[in-house]
């Protein structure tokens, strides 16, 4: 099956998805914090992953879904593995050894990966416009971290654990993009999603260690965290991203930190500051910029061409010849 990006552009119903995922990423890193003080990283991943593959898999079966092509496997395994899996490990790790902004900041650096590989690999160029908004909204995004960091200490494993969660994210992304051109977005998220449960099971028995001294909050934000941020949301992603380039799509995701401090700020009562307001507005405008249509060149104008000549006639040709012939007859007389 394939499926047409249909350009760079993207349609209303593809632009609804995104924000969609953007909000439901965003209140993940609320409900993480939550269940993480609760649930060791492996196990929250685990137990995250397989609500999800048991939501995805009813809707697969209610729908009659089909498997995939094997052309899509590749891609299909690729993200099952580093995103769904590695990332998920990785970030819950890497937020209990550094505070929230500096993670938020380092695992910002995914979508700049994105940009790079696939422009190199997948041939999507490097617009402009999509690297000048990506700068801004790294910009912003690391005024979003450094505000939220309240003087926190970071450790160096903390550090590479939220990079490894950036490199993981970007080569999940980078490996989806072409499995959408053989499988349905449903189709790469559901078996995506039971890949990523798979790579995850050795931290089987920690969950179960933990689920039945876990409190009745962290255990349902660890449901909310399966059905919506990792079901819902990873599927309307795929939805949006079979209709645009991976570049695009992850610049934004940019607005994810901003999004963060608005959740935060009403579910958790975390007042913000000014600094941190004004690098989620300055996340939004990177994000705006990058999204904006590239300048199509104006085409030189045509040469102007020599009006048409009077066309003869009868009249006008009989002349003709008749001129022709006494020009002969002087020229043999003379």
């Amino acid at each position: 099956m394939d499926h047409a990006t249909g350009g760079t552009r993207i349609d209303r119903r593809a632009l609804t998805a995104v924000v969609v995922t953007v909000v439901l990423w965003a209140s993940a890193f609320v409900s993480i914090r939550v269940s993480a003080e609760h649930y060791a990283p492996g196990a929250l991943a685990l137990g995250r992953l397989l609500i999800a593959s048991l939501a995805l898999g009813c809707v697969f079966l209610l729908k009659r879904g089909t498997l995939p092509d094997r052309r899509a496997w590749p891609g299909i395994a690729g993200a099952g593995v580093m995103w769904f899996g590695v990332y998920m490990v990785a970030l819950n790790w890497g937020e209990q050894l550094v505070d929230a902004g500096t993670a938020a900041m380092l695992v910002n650096i995914g979508p700049v990966l994105i940009a790079l590989l696939s422009g190199w690999l997948l041939k999507e160029g490097f617009p402009p416009l999509l690297l000048a908004g990506m700068a801004v909204s790294f910009a912003g995004a690391a005024v979003v971290g450094l505000s939220m960091s309240g003087g926190g200490s970071s450790s160096l494993a903390g550090v590479v654990l939220c990079l490894v969660a950036a490199v993981t994210y970007a080569a999940g992304v980078v490996a989806q993009k072409p499995a959408l051109r053989y499988a349905s977005p449903m189709q790469v998220t559901t078996f995506g999603c039971f890949v990523g449960a798979l790579a995850c099971l050795p931290f089987g028995g920690q969950l179960l260690a933990d689920l039945p001294a876990a409190p009745l909050p962290a255990t349902l934000n660890l449901v909310y965290l399966g059905l919506f941020p990792t079901a819902l949301a990873f599927s309307t992603w795929a939805y949006a991203l079979a209709r645009t380039t991976a570049g695009k799509l992850g610049a934004t995701t940019y607005a994810v930190p901003a999004v963060v401090v608005l959740i935060s700020w009403i579910t958790l009562e975390e007042v913000p500051g000014w600094l941190t307001l004004l690098g989620g507005a300055v996340c939004l405008a990177g994000v705006a910029v990058s999204r904006l249509p590239a300048r199509r060149p104006t085409a030189p104008p045509a040469p102007e061409q020599p009006p048409p000549g009077p066309v003869a006639g009868p009249a006008a040709a009989k002349e003709a010849r008749g001129a022709a012939s006494g020009t002969d007859e002087q020229v043999e007389v003379g």
